[in-house]
Parts: structure tokens; sequence; C-alpha cells
């Protein structure tokens, strides 16, 4: 009888609280800035909360009664806001208005994060560059941006028009280079997609040190450089963005058209109710730079580049989609010289032009369960050519026809179908957890690959962050591989800690062990011209590789007008079978992709930073050792090292509405050994490239408060080539013996930036 009754009790407790009458609350959750999409909106000791929308908008149901109120994002201050609500009947708590944090690293960080999240608090070591950087950087390209960076080193191909990047000593491959966490497609070794992609539609660039092969596969040796893009998050109905910029080729330059680099960029967003639409066109001319070439030719040859974006995006509660197209046409003009044909008697020439097209398509959502569950899904497909075309001009007639030698008309055409799928789950306060599948399919054909080849690979990965204590986090990872071609390594594992050893002071340890199978190029393309001569090797082993890096991050000061962090770094890469470019042993006038058998890297890094009132400031420096192969038959020193110093100084006068940026770096001379065949023997002999110093001056001005002007210097110590000791600077690649091709001098630019807005 006891238990009826007190079954009766609670069946009628249940009905009493079931019609309790309810009311709602609404608001927008801003900072300076405008809205803040993704803000937590809940009502304390309770589990009844959602994220704000893309407008900042949020709106709760709840009991009639007194509730409190609370506002969380990373990066500002919580809120805490009392609200009554009345029976049957909306509560608006208007604007509220969110502080950001004084007293901590402001940068918030997605790469390889469960959610976002601050990078004093990730277990990774990550530099970011933002939005605002760029922009007062006056950078066209990404390029412009990253060589900046502490550690990055760029090379480039005059014969090919192609730039690669290195980091923490690494290149190529071994660099992954990602858009919004997708990976971009390279035809090659270079990473040549990095200067395809538009500025002007750049958020922020995270860029990782040290592998991450678990969650990002083959290429992710050295690190991971996301390219972030921008969501249209603010507070406008439509936003219409317009910019043009004109920059002088060393002395060279003809206004929009012509000799020196012209930049126009027009970009379009509207969204409502959830619902963003948006367009970006940008078109970048570059006239070339004549150096010391003769003639029509040019040192560095003229290009022309149309990048397009559209896309569409749905937010509401929990649910995140968008849909984005991402299109570049590009032509690389190698304009030869002149001479008088047989056949017309006319003075004549024959050019080459490279034409790239590149069609990319991402497909992302992300679906919030709960607060503890997630689900990410990210889907691309890449079609990807390149072109070369040959034409014989009759400069008397004027009159252009293809030439008809042999391999004078070609095309190669790659594609990518890529899928990954990443469930995240937190399932207490001190675990969560990260897995998720990945398939990556490449195909590739063209007059100068062998047959239709095709490579591809399916992955799972699954990795887990303890925090032991608050002062002990520690990830560790696996990623199981299998590869339609080479055998992977059935489990690769990888470990990131970090340490909080005392108040600002912080260890990250990490390691990772890699695997990288060659690339469709490297295996079956053919490139034959009057400046190269490569061979793909179908013979060719995986690579694999094991990776430890440490950092120690100290917070000097942490003050709201001032803040000093310094980290040091240090890093070892030991790698296996390592692909390079090496002479064919069947044909010593060759170049083919190689093995080699041992490869290391080695170095330390310090990075300092300071921001003090309108002052920002950092100062870095890396010594950075490469494996010498020769050491191990020749009493030869084990690594050959470089040093690099850079600094980025920036100073704002607030009431002017204007800053000022330096940049200044300083690339050390680059040791290496190599074989020379003399009439006696073959000697081994030091090479090295010379050091050099590089640095830019920009000024910004906002006026209007729509319109802001840029203007400033690039490379003011007139760099062009530098020194090269070696026998033959280039290999396949060759710019020339005895130096190396950098820039095209001092040059000038002056931009100016529109943004108008209707709410």
């Amino acid at each position: 009888m006891r238990i009826l009754y007190l079954l009766i009790l609670i069946y009628t407790a249940t009905i009493t609280v079931a019609q309790q009458p309810k009311g709602s609350v609404n608001g927008r959750v801003i900072d300076k800035n405008g809205a803040l999409s993704g803000a937590t909106v809940m009502f304390k000791n309770t589990r009844t909360g959602q994220l704000t929308q893309a407008d900042g908008s949020f709106n709760l149901n709840a009991p009639a009664g007194r509730h409190r109120l609370i506002i969380q994002f990373i990066g500002y201050q919580n809120y805490e806001k009392e609200v009554y609500i009345e029976p049957n009947r909306i509560t608006n708590a208007g604007d509220i208005l969110l502080n950001e944090k004084t007293n901590e690293l402001q940068d918030v960080v997605i790469t390889g994060q469960f959610g976002p999240q601050s990078i004093r608090n990730s277990v990774y070591q990550i530099r970011t560059i933002t939005n605002e950087q760029i922009r007062l950087r006056g950078a066209t390209s990404i390029q412009n941006v990253l060589n900046t960076e502490l550690g990055m080193r760029f090379s480039n191909d005059l014969t090919l028009g192609t730039t690669d990047v290195q980091l923490m000593g690494m290149s190529g491959q071994n660099v992954k280079v990602l858009l919004d966490g997708v990976p971009l497609v390279d035809r090659g070794s270079t990473r040549e997609s990095i200067g395809q992609i538009d500025i002007n539609i750049i958020d922020r660039i995270e860029i990782v040190e040290g592998p991450m092969s678990v969650t990002y596969g083959t290429d992710a040796l050295a690190g991971v450089i996301n390219i972030i893009t921008k969501k249209n998050e603010s507070e406008a109905t439509w936003t219409l963005t317009a910019r043009a910029q004109e920059e002088t080729s060393a002395q060279e330059y003809k206004p929009f058209q012509g000799a020196g680099t012209h930049n126009e960029f027009l970009g379009l967003g509207w969204q409502k109710k959830g619902w963003q639409v948006s367009g970006n066109f940008s078109r970048n001319f570059f006239g070339g730079w004549q150096g010391s070439s003769i003639g029509r030719a040019k040192e560095w040859m003229p290009k022309e580049q149309y990048l397009s974006t559209a896309g569409v995006s749905y937010r509401t509660e929990k649910l995140n989609a968008w849909y984005r197209f991402n299109g570049t046409n590009e032509t690389l003009k190698s304009l030869g010289n002149t001479y008088v044909s047989t056949q017309t008697n006319n003075l004549s020439a024959t050019d080459q032009y490279y034409i790239t097209n590149r069609w990319f398509h991402q497909l992302q959502a992300e679906y919030q369960f709960n607060t503890k569950n997630n689900l990410i899904a990210a889907l691309s497909y890449t079609d990807y050519s390149r072109k070369t075309q040959t034409t014989d001009i009759d400069l008397v007639r004027n009159r252009r026809t293809l030439s008809l030698v042999d391999g004078a008309q070609d095309k190669s055409l790659f594609q990518t179908s890529f899928v990954r799928v990443t469930a995240q789950h937190k399932p207490t306060e001190h675990i969560s957890v990260q897995h998720g599948v990945e398939i990556n399919i490449n195909s590739s054909s063209g007059a100068r690959i062998e047959g239709t080849p095709t490579i591809n690979e399916f992955a799972y990965f699954i990795s887990s962050e303890f925090k032991l204590n608050p002062n002990i986090n520690i990830r560790p990872g696996l990623r199981f591989l299998k590869n339609s071609v080479y055998d992977a390594p059935p489990v690769i594992p990888s470990v990131n800690t970090k340490f909080k050893l005392a108040k600002g002071l912080d260890l990250r340890i990490a390691y990772a062990r890699g695997f990288r199978s060659p690339a469709l190029r490297e295996l079956y393309f053919t490139f034959f011209d009057s400046n190269h001569a490569i061979r793909g090797n179908t013979n060719l082993k995986a690579e694999n590789s094991n990776s430890f890096n440490a950092f120690l991050s100290y917070q000097l000061i942490n003050k709201a007008e001032l803040r000093v962090n310094t980290t040091l770094g240090g890093f070892y890469n030991f790698f296996n079978n390592l692909i390079s470019i090496g002479i064919d042993p069947n044909d010593t006038r060759v170049s083919t992709y190689i093995n080699i058998d041992t490869y290391k890297t080695t170095g330390i890094t310090w990075n300092n930073t300071i921001f003090w009132n309108n002052l920002q400031a950092t100062l870095g420096y890396s010594y950075i050792g490469r494996f010498n192969r020769f050491s191990a038959t020749e009493s030869l020193p084990e690594f050959v090292w470089s040093n690099e110093i850079n600094s980025n100084i920036r100073y704002s006068f607030p009431k002017l509405g204007a800053s000022i940026n330096f940049f200044y770096k300083y690339t050390g001379k680059q040791p290496s050994y190599q074989a020379v065949s003399t009439e006696a023997a073959l000697q081994t002999r030091l090479a090295e490239t010379s050091g050099f110093h590089t640095s830019d001056l920009t000024f910004n001005k906002i006026f209007y408060k729509h319109f802001s002007l840029l203007a400033g210097v690039r490379n003011l110590f007139n760099v062009t080539r530098i020194n090269n000791t070696a026998v033959d600077t280039g290999g396949a690649h060759s710019a020339g013996s005895g130096s190396v091709p950098m820039s095209y001098g001092r040059s000038y630019f002056l931009g100016l930036t529109a943004q108008l807005s209707k709410h």
C-alpha cells in the first residue's frame, strides 16, 4: 500500500511539473566587432542550453520564474545575468556584450582539436596568422604571408613557375596543406597549390609544427598548414567587399596592365535566418620581370590568374553545413626570343604557356547531438589539370600557330576524391575521444603519364585526450592504414603530451610515426624539355619516419597592458627511404625519383612575442641541421647547419585609425656536400647557398569607417639572386649554375579596400 501511495505521489508531482506554465527568453550575443556565432548560452545548474546562431541570436524555453543565464565563449569573459521568465511570454534579454579576456592568449585554434580551443590549452604546438596580420601586410598571395614566419623557407623554379615551401628543414610532400581541413592536390613534389588560393577569402592560417600523421595521414610528417576561410559570420544582412592593389616589379611598372603586379578582388555575401550565400572573384596579373634576360624573354615569367569561389551554408542550433566551389585558372607565359623563320623569312618567336585549371568542390557538415557528442563530415572532389601549349608566333603578321614539334602540346590530369567522417565524444570532463574514417582516391592520365594509374588509401584513426589532473594532458593516437599499392605499416602511433610545470610555464613533448606512399607523379610522370629531363620511377619504396619534438613555453608577464611570452623548441626527425630527385643510374643524362636510405633533420627554435598597449612584436631564431649523407663513408660532420632570425613589429595609432608594420628576416647560408666527378676520381666537396636579408615596411590608414588605404615597400634589401657554389644548383630543376632566384628586387605597392554592409 505504501508503494502505491508513493507511485501516486510521484505521478502527481510529474503532472504538476509538466503543467507548470512555461515561457522563453531570447537575445543576441555580440562583441565589439558584431555578432558572436557559436557562443554557449544555458541556464545555471541545468542542461538547458544552445549555441548562438550566425547572427548571434538565441531562444531558450524554460518554466516561468527566475533563472540565472550563463554565456560562455573561448577567449571571452564569462557572462551571467538573472532573468525573470513570465508565463506564456517571451522575455527579451537584448544585446549581450562579451568582453575579451586580457589576461590570456587570445588565439583560438581548431586544427587537430576536439573543438575550438585556446592555443594555451592545446597539446599541439600551433602558430596562427590572423586575418588582420594578412591584411596589414598587404599580402597578395599566401607565400607573402608564410615567408615572414620563422622556419619557413621558399624555393623557386623559374622554368616551371612553381614555388615550394620548407618547414622544420623538410619540404614538398612532407608538408600537408589543408583548406578548411581538406587536403589540397598538387601534381608534383612542390606545393604550388599554396599560390592558387585566394588570399582575400582567408580568415586565418594555423601552422602545426611537428608530425600529424595520425589525424591527417600521409604528407603530414613535418607539420600542417591549415588555411581557414571566412564564413560570413557578420551581423550584417549583406556585405560587399572590393579591393584593388598595384605593385611595381623592381623598377618595372605600367598601371593596371602590363609590367608590375595588379590585383583586383570583389566579394559579395548575404545571410538571413541561418542561411548564408557568398561569391568572390579575384584577378591577379603579374607582368613578369626582365631581370638578366634579354629580348622578349623574362627571368620571371608573366602570370595571369583568375580565382573564383561560391558557397552556400545553413546553420541551426545543432547543424552547421556548407558547400563551396573554388575555381582556379592560371596561365604562366614563357616568352621566347626572336629568330628569322626559315619558312616565312619573317621575324618569329616560340612561346610556351603553362595553363592550370583547378576545380575544387567541398561539402562539409557538423552536427552537435549534445554537449558531449558531435559528428563532422567532409567530402571533396578535385579536378586538376596542367597543360603545356607551345605556339609559334609570326611577329610581322602577328599570327600564332600551334607548334608541331613532338611534346609541344601536352596535358596532364589529376583527380582526387576525399572523404573524412569524424566523431567526437566527451564522456567525462577529463576524457575526450576522437575517431573516424578517411578515404583518399587518386587517379591521373595524360600524354606524360604512364597508363591511367590510381592509388587509393583507406584509414581509420582514433585518439583520446586524458586530463590526468589540472597539470597533465596526454593524447595518444593510432592510425590504421590500407594502401592499394604499397604495404603500409599496420598501425601508425603518436603521443602528444602537455605538462603545466608552474603558473605560465608549459612543456609539450610529442612523438609520431610517419608514412608516405609515393605520389602519382613520382611513379608515372615523365617530363622532358629543354630545361628538364625527369623520369618517374615505379620501383620507389614508401617513406617512413620517426619524429620527436619538445616545446617549453613561458608566459613571463601576463597583465592587461603588457604580455610577454617565450617558447623554446627542439625537434629530431629520422627518415627511411626518403624520396628525392637523383641521377638515373641507367642514363646519367636523366634525373629520376630515388629513395635515400637514411635522412635526418634536427634543430632548435626560439620564438618570443610581446603585446604592450599599441605595440605588438615577435622575435624568433632557429638553428636547423640537415643530414649529410656522405658522413657515413667519409670523415665529415653528420649534419650541416643553417640559422635564421625573423621579426615582425606592428604599432597602432587608434586615434588616427592607422598602423605601421615592419618585417625583417635573415636567412642564413645553407651548406651541403655534393659528389663531383673529376678526371682523377669522384670527390666530395662543400657547397653553400649564401645567406640573405629581406624586409618589408607597410602603412595602413582607415578612413570613413569603410575604407582602408595601404602602402608599402617590399624587399627593402633589393634581393634578386643569391650565390650558390654548387656545380649544379637545381639538378632536374636547374635555375642556372652559380645563383639561386629569390625575388625580383625592391617593389612598391599601393592598395585600397572598401567594405560596405547593410543590416
